[in-house]
C-alpha cells in the first residue's frame, strides 16, 4: 500500500481537490491519503493556517473573533460549493470550530489552546476530502489521529512521534476503505492534542508510512520535482530524479522548502522510500528518495546545493587555548544555559567560533553571554557578528572526489565572494561555506555554474 499527502496549494479549492481525487482514483495502492490545511489559492491569498492563528489569537486577547471566524468558515464554505457537498459538511466545519473556540476556557495555557486552533486546518479540510470521495464513489473514511493511534510527546507546536505510535498505527493496514488522515497533530499519552512544527503534515505523511510499512510515501506538492538548486536564485535549474535520503537531510537542513528538515527521519528510520511528486502534472517523474543511490548515479559527486540565510557567529579568541581542558566544553555549556543551539563548530588553535540561528538571540541573552565568556573563559576578544548564510553542498559521492573542496572554493571567490568559515560534515556527504547573507546567491550562482552548468553544455 502507499501513503500519499498533499500540501496546501493541492487542497486549497475544489478544483485542486478534484486533482487530487483522480490521483487516487488512478491508483488502487493509494491507500492512506494524508492532507494538509487549505494553503493558498493565488499569490496574494491567505493560509487557512494563518487564519486560524489570527482567529486564536483575537479569542486569547478578548477581541471581537466574529469577522476572523466568519472569514475561515468562508473559506470552508467555497470548498464545499466547489465539490457540491451538502450543507451538513459545511455545518460540521462551524461546529467544530465554535468548539475549539469554547476550548480556551478549558486550556491549561495558551499554547495548547493555540495548536488546537491551528489543528482545525487539516482536521475539518480531511473530513470535507473524505465527504467528497464518498460523493464520487471512493469507499473513505475520516480517520482521527487519536483513533488511529498517533501518540506524541512534546511541548505545543514541537511534537515529536513516540515508539508506541507506530505499533498503534500498523492497524491501519487492515482498513478496507481508503482513509483520509489530518497532517500536522497527534495526541499525547494523556490525550492533549499537539502539533509538530510548521510544515509538520510532511512529518504525519512520513510517520504514518512507517507505521503501516508502506511500499512508498508520495508527496505530491506543486512542483515536478526536487531541483538541485533554488529556481528562485538560480533560472531552470536542474532536477534531481533520485537522491537519498541523507541528501534530502542536508538540503533540507540549508534552506530546501520542499520539505522540513526532520520530516524525512520516520521514513529513514524505517527504510520506506519518498517520491516527490506535483498535484498539477502527476505525470511527471518527480524525485524518489531511497536509502541508498542507483548505481548508474554514483559517478557524478554533487545532487544538490543550497543557501539558508539567518546565522550568527560567536568569535572567540584565546592564546593557547588548545591547551586548556575543558574550555570547549565550558564555551557550550554557557551557550546551553541562554537556551540556545549551535549549528556548526569550527575551530582553530588558539580561536573557535560557534554558528547560530540568529532567530534564537535576544539583546539580552547576546550580551549575557559575551560577558560570561570574558569573564569566566578569560579570554582575549569576544564578539558576535550578524548577517552570515550558510551555503552548502551535498552529495554522496564527494568523499571519492579529489579536489571538490578546491573547485568549490575556486567558484565561490571567483565571484568576488569572501569566505568567513568552511565546515566539512563528518559524514562527508556536504561542504558549508559561511557567507555574509548579501552575497549568499552570488554565491550560490557561482556553485552552480561549476557543478551543474558545464554538465548540460
Amino acid at each position: 500500500m502507499k501513503v500519499v499527502k498533499f500540501g496546501g496549494t493541492s487542497v486549497a479549492s475544489g478544483p485542486q481537490i478534484e486533482k487530487l481525487t483522480n490521483i487516487v482514483q488512478e491508483d488502487a495502492e493509494r491507500r492512506i491519503i494524508v492532507v494538509s490545511a487549505p494553503g493558498k489559492r493565488t499569490k496574494d491569498d491567505i493560509k487557512v493556517t494563518d487564519m486560524l492563528i489570527d482567529l486564536g489569537e483575537k479569542c486569547i486577547k478578548g477581541q471581537s473573533t466574529d469577522d476572523a471566524l466568519a472569514a475561515v468558515i468562508e473559506r470552508y464554505q467555497s470548498i464545499a460549493k466547489e465539490l457540491a457537498l451538502p450543507s451538513e459538511a459545511i455545518e460540521e466545519v462551524e461546529q467544530d470550530l465554535h468548539a475549539r473556540l469554547g476550548f480556551y476556557s478549558k486550556a491549561d495555557n495558551d499554547d495548547q489552546f493555540m495548536d488546537q486552533m491551528k489543528a482545525a486546518g487539516e482536521d475539518n479540510n480531511a473530513k470535507l476530502i473524505a465527504a467528497h470521495f464518498s460523493n464520487v464513489g471512493i469507499d473513505a473514511v475520516y480517520m482521527n489521529p487519536k483513533v488511529a493511534g498517533l501518540l506524541v510527546e512534546g511541548e505545543p507546536g514541537d511534537a515529536s512521534v513516540i515508539p508506541e505510535a507506530y505499533e498503534q498505527l500498523k492497524a491501519l493496514r487492515d482498513e478496507e476503505r481508503v482513509i483520509v488522515f489530518p497532517g500536522f497533530f497527534g495526541y499525547t499519552e494523556e490525550g492533549i492534542l499537539t502539533t509538530f512544527p510548521r510544515g509538520g503534515s510532511d512529518i504525519t505523511g512520513a510517520i504514518v508510512a512507517a507505521g503501516v510499512k508502506a511500499s512508498l510515501y508520495e508527496n505530491f506538492t506543486d512542483v515536478d520535482s526536487v531541483y538541485v538548486a533554488n529556481p528562485n536564485v538560480i533560472e531552470n535549474p536542474e532536477e534531481i530524479h533520485h537522491m537519498t535520503y541523507r541528501e534530502m537531510r542536508e538540503l533540507s537542513y540549508a534552506g530546501f522548502s520542499v520539505f522540513h528538515d526532520v520530516a524525512l527521519i520516520p521514513a529513514f528510520q524505517h527504510d520506506v522510500p519518498v517520491s516527490i511528486k506535483n498535484t498539477n502534472n502527476p505525470s511527471s517523474e518527480g524525485t524518489l528518495i531511497t536509502a541508498r543511490r542507483k548505481e548508474e548515479n554514483t559517478y557524478f559527486p554533487v545532487t544538490g546545493i543550497a543557501a539558508d540565510k539567518g546565522f550568527s557567529i560567536i568569535y572567540v579568541r584565546k592564546y593557547l587555548m588548545n591547551r586548556e581542558i575543558g574550555f570547549g566544553r565550558r564555551l557550550l555549556e554557557m551557550v546551553e544555559e541562554e537556551g540556545l543551539s549551535y549549528e556548526h563548530l569550527p575551530s582553530g588553535i588558539d580561536d573557535t567560533s560557534v554558528i547560530l540561528r540568529t532567530s534564537q538571540f535576544s539583546i539580552d541573552s547576546e550580551n549575557r553571554l559575551i560577558t560570561r565568556i570574558q569573564n569566566e573563559l578569560g579570554v582575549d576578544d569576544c564578539y558576535i557578528e550578524h548577517g552570515f548564510a550558510m551555503v552548502m553542498v551535498v552529495g554522496e559521492g564527494m568523499h571519492e572526489t579529489v579536489g571538490l573542496a578546491s573547485r568549490a572554493t575556486q567558484a565561490i571567490s571567483g565571484a568576488g565572494v569572501n569566505l568567513e568559515m568552511i565546515n566539512q560534515g563528518s559524514s562527508e556527504v556536504s561542504l558549508t561555506f559561511g557567507v555574509k547573507e548579501r552575497e549568499a546567491d552570488d554565491a550560490l550562482q557561482a556553485l552552480y555554474k561549476e557543478f551543474f552548468a558545464k554538465v548540460t553544455q
